[in-house]
Parts: C-alpha cells; structure tokens; sequence
C-alpha cells in the first residue's frame, strides 16, 4: 500500500527547500544580480544552518532559510556560488570560483547527443559503418577527465562514446561504436575533437531483456504470490522529513549531488534521545575502467561529484522497486533554467522482517524464547548511463545502522581489435568486451556520539606469544590505539588482524565504566589497482585509505572536494587530512570507502544480477545491554501456510 507524502513543514531548520523556495530564491538571484540568459543552476539547495543553530534549535523557534546555489554562466564561463536569504528576500553573498566546472547538468547530457548526431564528421563515421540514420545512435557523454592535454585546459569537455541500436526498443549496448570519440565543448555546444580509431566488427548477437524484444525469454509461470500485508498500518511516524520508528529517531534531505542525507540520528534509550550521527551521506563515488586500450583508458566516472546521483534519481513503482506498506517522498530541484523539477516518489521508507533477533532454547526446561527483528528501510535508486545503483540506509531494532549499496544494470561494453581478444576484460557474449573495472562509494559520516566530542580507536586482534600463560597456544587478544591527529588515521583493513576501528565518546561512560563506542563492521571491500601515477589516482588520492578521520568542518563534505570535474587532483580528502588536525575527543568526521572489484562475467549479460556491498555502525558499548532485549513475543502461527499436524510456540 502507498502512502503519499503530505504537504511540507518547515518546523526544522533541516527540512529541504521547497519548490515555492527554490522558485522564489532563483527569482531573487535573478533579479539581484541581473542574471542573463546564458546563466544556468547547476544546484539550488538548503543552505545548512551552523551546527550549533541546529543543536540549539527548539520546537517554535524562529527558522531562517537560504538556499545555496552554484551558477554556471555558459557565456563567460565562470562558476559562480551565491546564499540567498528567503527570510530577508536578498542575496547574502555572490562569489566567482575561478578554475573549477560544475557537475553536468541533464540538458547538457541531451544537446551533448545532438551536438554529436549533427555533426558531418561523425555522420561520415557513420556512414564508414554502414549506418545511414544517426537516430538509432546511443551516444553516451563521459567526463572527460583530466589527462594533461594542452588544448583541453580550461574548456568544460565531455567525452562521447556511441552505441547503436537496430530498432527503437533495441539494447545499444550489445552493438559498440568502439571507434568513434567525441569531444564535444559543453559551453559552445560543438565538437571540440573528433576520433575515428577504424571500423570494428560488431558483435552477431543481440542483448535483449524483455521478452517483447526477445524471443530467447520465455517468462516463468510457476511462481507464486507472496504478499506483505501490515494490516494496521506501518509503525512509523512522519512530521515531514523526520521518522519516529521503535526508538529511532531520523531526519532525512535529499541533494542533487548526494541523493539521501541523514541528518540527527539518534536512539532512545534510558528516557532520552541519545545522538549518534549529525549528518551522514554518501560524500563520493568513482569508477576505474582497468582497460589500458584508447576505448577505456580515459574511463574513470566520477559518478556523485561529476553527474550528480541525487538527479538521476528513479520515480519508484509500488510492487516493483518496494514491496509492502510503503512511504514515498518526491526529491525537489531545479532545472538548468531554474525551474523547478520534481522527482515524483525518489524515496521509499518501509519497514521489512528480518529473520531472528535473538532466541535461545533452555534444554533443560524446554522453554524456548525467540523475537523477530524488524529493520526500517530508507532508499532511493539512480540510473548513471548504462549502470543502475540503489542506496538503503536501514535502521535496526538492536541499535544497529547498515549502509547497504545495490549494483545492477547494463555493463560498460566494447568490441575487439584485430587480434580478437583484450586481456582487460571478459567475453560475456560473442565478441562483445566488458572490461574490468572497479566501484569505489565513500561515505561521510559526522558522528555524535551523546554529544559532539568523539575519538576513534583501530583495535587489532593479537594471537598470544607461547608463554605458561599460555599452555595450549590459544589465546589470543585485542590492541587498542585512539588516533590523535589526522595523519595517524589514514588507516587500511587487514584481515590478518580483523582489524576495525570504533567511534568512542571518552567523556560518556557505560554500565561497565569504559566509553561508549559504534564499530565500523565492514563488508566487501578492495583496493584500488590504478597506480598512484594515474589520472584517476590523482583525482581521487583518498582511494588509497579505506579510513580517514578528520576535524570538523562544515565546508569539507566530499571526498574529491567540491569541483572534481575534470580537476587535475590534489583536492578533497587527502588535502583536508594533510592539515593534521588534533582528532582525539574532537568534533570528528570519519570517512569510510568501500569497493566492488568486478571482474566481468558471461552472467552480468545482458542485464546484471543484483550485487551487493555494504557496510555496518554496530553498537560496541553504546548500550549496557542488548537493546532488542525488549522486543514483543512473537505471535505462533497455525494453519493452511503451516505445514505441521502441530500446533508451535514461540515461547
């Protein structure tokens, strides 16, 4: 069942810009500073209030709005970032960023393909082909990096790569245009260079995954209805974008560049509501192709700071995308004009059984005690050209937080040179190439563990020498170290020593008298293969450490700094921790990276199965005891779905 969302409230000073503010504070840029036609918004957003506005903030204050906006003038080419204030009708400040582009805009992507398609060169490629109409032509524009190309500094460049279809509802991804490259010149709107590297043999088959394109699949008939049904309703409460459930407490933005953003999560517990995150999102994600041939050696999607995945956002479907009693929210923006664009149904929020909490079986009374754990599911989806990716953030009743990413679509394909063959890639289908590459996500997590001043400890678990303490040559313990600056906590998994690493707050103590703490849990994870020279190392130096701490500070928010676009490098996260900031029993940020290394397979084709990457913030002394301990019994079920001459019993 859907529940639609209810008109907005502004009753936090957290609550997301409206489309009636965002209409209104484009209205007043445009008027205060006389903005000509050739001006685009790459970005109209909340402004964030100080930390301590926000903390101090209680119920019937008064609230005071801005909006922060990135400018883009196609005319001059200069980037420009303005605050507006909503509550004084004006413009706070308005500030030239030399040297930086912004992140595409979606109408740049849809007159990049038409700059493309009219072009006589590329129609001359074509036709080398034997395609005569431009029309089924797919061209995808990827950034296009930076590469030290003397004639490319300084022009906002993508870099176009085409695939063609054979009919209207064809996959183009099955038939590369390996050959041809385009730059196209983003503000002029016209090639800047064009490549042709030789016709290629097209691979024989189609990549066709439906079954009214294909006459391969035949759909399955023999499954059956699984209905989730909440009778009464789901056990969450909205008051616009922040969530009551259990004993959770949740606010919740949504930015183009980000997509979902927790802010002031906490967990009720001891008759108050006790902080463990300020704001928490992801900060960036990047892609290496490990491909070396002319196709994909430039591959390297910066897919949060170059696209934006909070603007490509997907409208989800009831029963498609979420099953159950589901709440929807829209994600509000601008267009490149300014005007407002709303992505109906963004976001989902359910709640979803999730097997056993806990139970035990007492052998000796044959008491049995078991609960069920239930876990509250916050998410959206975003298609990024040819790969689609889902973000859930979900909440548990045992105190834990999981950040879980969901990788599916379309693999990036070529085709193969004389020889045949490419040792960067898998054959998925006859003659058609996915190269291997590689999904980096870094996630920004400003913890707040009861109370701003946090410290982070990586704890190593030892094996104990051989000693008489020792007599069997088991034992074995943990060595703990609180990092003190910012340098010392560029740290690295290891599984040798399970190593992780927890968020402490050495001024708030537990029942047992030691801090109370969050682990990091990790899931999947890699390391980057790009050597330190490359290109994408360069403008992604934070790939080398899967942890970072930092001090706080409200402008550092992405791990690639606030303009990676086609930046040389040198900015974001590595630059923030050279500064060796004191971070013990400091207002701290962690930043954790996590990485799919997907080497290609036939089964990824046509269409990827789902995979799956995550991460936990667990409990680790947060709490004096197991938190879920007070979860309802269960009620036994009997009857028709229970295959049993037996009547159970949950306890």
């Amino acid at each position: 069942m859907e529940i639609k969302e209810k008109t907005q409230l502004i009753n936090h000073p957290l609550e997301p810009l409206t489309a009636e503010e965002i209409r209104e504070a484009v209205a007043i840029v445009k008027e205060k500073q006389n903005l000509s036609l050739s001006a685009r918004f790459v970005q109209v957003v909340l402004y964030e209030p100080l930390k301590e506005t926000v903390l101090s903030f209680e119920k019937g204050d008064p609230i005071i709005r801005e909006a922060f906006m990135i400018i883009l003038d196609n005319e001059t080419e200069k980037t420009y970032e303005a605050v507006v204030s909503l509550t004084a009708k004006d413009v706070l400040s308005w500030e030239h960023i030399p040297g930086v582009q912004p992140g595409v805009m979606l109408d740049e992507f849809e007159q990049c393909e038409q700059v493309v398609k009219n072009s006589p060169e590329f129609q001359e490629a074509l036709l080398r082909r034997g395609i005569s109409d431009p029309d089924l032509v797919m061209v995808d524009p990827w950034s296009a990096g930076n590469f030290g190309i003397k004639e490319d500094e300084g022009k906002r460049l993508a870099r176009a790569i085409c695939w063609v279809k054979k009919f209207a509802d064809d996959n183009g991804y099955a038939y590369p245009l390996t050959g041809i490259v385009a730059y196209v010149d983003l503000h002029k709107m016209k090639i800047h260079r064009f490549e042709d590297h030789g016709v290629r043999e097209l691979p024989p088959n189609d990549g066709n995954y439906t079954p009214e394109t294909s006459e391969s699949i035949t759909l399955r008939t023999d499954l059956k209805p699984l209905e989730i049904v909440q009778p009464e309703g789901p056990s969450f409460e909205i008051e616009g974008h922040y969530i009551k459930w259990q004993k959770w407490h949740i606010r919740f933005g949504f930015t183009p560049r980000e997509g979902l953003v927790l802010h002031q999560v906490g967990y009720e517990d001891k008759g108050k509501i006790r902080p463990i995150l300020y704001r928490a999102a992801l900060s960036e994600m990047v892609v290496p192709y490990g491909d070396s041939s002319f196709a994909h050696n430039t591959q390297n999607a910066f897919d949060a700071g170059e696209y934006g995945l909070g603007q490509l956002a997907n409208s989800l479907t009831l029963g498609c995308d979420c099953l159950g009693e589901i709440r929807y929210f829209d994600a509000v923006m601008t267009d490149s004009s300014g005007e407002v664009r709303t992505i109906p149904n963004a976001i989902c929020l359910h709640e979803e059984d999730y097997g056993v909490a806990w139970k035990h079986t007492d052998w000796r009374t044959e008491k049995v005690e078991v609960r069920r754990s239930r876990r509250l599911v916050l998410s959206f989806f975003c298609t990024v050209g040819n790969y689609d990716y889902g973000f859930y953030w979900s909440f548990y009743q045992d105190g834990t937080i999981e950040n879980e990413v969901k990788l599916t679509g379309i693999l990036n394909t070529g085709t193969y040179d004389e020889s045949g063959q490419s040792k960067y890639g898998t054959e998925v289908a006859p003659k058609m190439n996915a190269a291997y590459h590689q999904h980096f996500f870094n996630f920004r997590l400003d913890t707040m563990l009861d109370g701003i001043n946090n410290s982070v400890v990586e704890i190593n678990t030892v094996p104990e020498e051989k000693s008489p303490d020792n007599p069997n040559n088991n034992g074995f313990y943990i060595n703990t170290h609180t990092f003190k600056t910012e340098t010392e906590a560029q740290r690295n998994m290891d599984l040798a020593s399970q190593r992780t690493w927890k968020i402490i707050n050495p001024e708030s103590l537990n029942a047992v008298g030691t801090p109370v703490g969050y682990r990091i849990l990790p899931g999947e994870n890699c390391f980057p293969f790009a050597n330190d020279d490359s290109s994408v190392m360069k403008r992604a130096g934070f790939l080398k450490n899967h942890l970072y701490v930092t001090k706080y500070d409200p402008d550092e928010k992405y791990a690639t700094g606030n303009y990676p676009y086609q930046h040389p490098g040198g900015d974001g996260l590595p630059k923030y921790a050279a500064a060796n900031r004191n971070i013990e029993n400091e207002d701290v940020v962690v930043w954790y990276t996590m990485g799919h290394h997907h080497i290609t397979r036939p089964e990824d084709w046509p269409v990827m199965p789902t995979a799956y990457i995550n991460f936990q913030l667990k409990p680790a002394g947060f709490f004096d005891r197991n938190p879920a301990i007070d979860l309802p019994r269960p009620k036994a079920k009997t009857g028709a779905s229970c295959h049993s001459d037996k009547g159970s019993s949950c306890h």
